[in-house]
């Protein structure tokens, strides 16, 4: 059987630069908005205690929808957007590392290794502090706690809005953990993504070639 596998392989300077930016952040912004929902459910599943609150993924998504609405579904989504900054760190690192490690070496595998591990040191250095805050803001309820924090509600009784949620988090943060509060699991998520990436491109280019 002929192999037809010649796939062209794009290197940084072949890029549309403002095409892969622009396009690369909607896209990855659809997506978001798409699985967000469950990506809160499950992070409230996983802290529970048993089934203390929610008996499963519907149960949760229809207590969450009755309890505060859609916007309850997205508690914490406008900060994690910004883990779309780390996406375009990614690729910025794994194609400026491929450039810069060229210029010592011509292998595919070599190139593909040191990059992949690279891009995720940078990817993984930005998202971990922003998913340490959102995720407590996905642990806030109305009237209660599920997570370690709660977000101070104003005077009147109502919660705090939007950013103002985000600071607040943040504060009690700092005052409980210091600056190492918002690298809890950094390390494990170096030595899960590291590594994969690493790995992974390595096979991507030599099945390319």
């Amino acid at each position: 059987m002929e192999d037809k596998r010649n796939i062209q392989i794009i290197e940084w300077e072949h890029l549309d630069k403002k095409k892969f930016y622009v396009f690369g952040v909607a896209m990855t912004m659809m997506i978001r908005v798409s699985v967000y929902p469950f990506t809160l459910i499950r992070t409230r599943l996983q802290v529970q205690k048993g089934r203390s609150l929610y008996h499963g993924t519907f149960d949760a998504f229809i207590k969450i929808l009755r309890a505060d609405g859609v916007t309850g579904l997205y508690r914490g989504f406008l900060v994690n957007t910004f883990t779309l900054i780390s996406g375009q760190c990614y690729v910025t690192t794994y194609e400026l590392t491929r450039k810069f490690v060229a210029d010592y070496s011509q292998s595919n595998t070599v190139k593909s290794l040191v990059a992949g591990g690279s891009a995720s040191l940078v990817a993984q250095s930005i998202t971990v502090p922003i998913d340490v805050v959102s995720q407590h803001l996905m642990m806030q309820r109305k009237g209660e706690k599920m997570g370690r924090f709660q977000v101070r509600g104003n005077p009147e009784g109502q919660g705090v809005v939007a950013f103002g949620q985000t600071k607040d988090i943040i504060r009690q943060i700092l005052r409980a953990d210091g600056l190492r509060g918002f690298y809890r699991g950094y390390v494990a998520s170096l030595l899960t993504y590291i590594p994969n990436s690493a790995v992974w491109w390595p096979f991507y280019h030599f099945y390319a070639g």
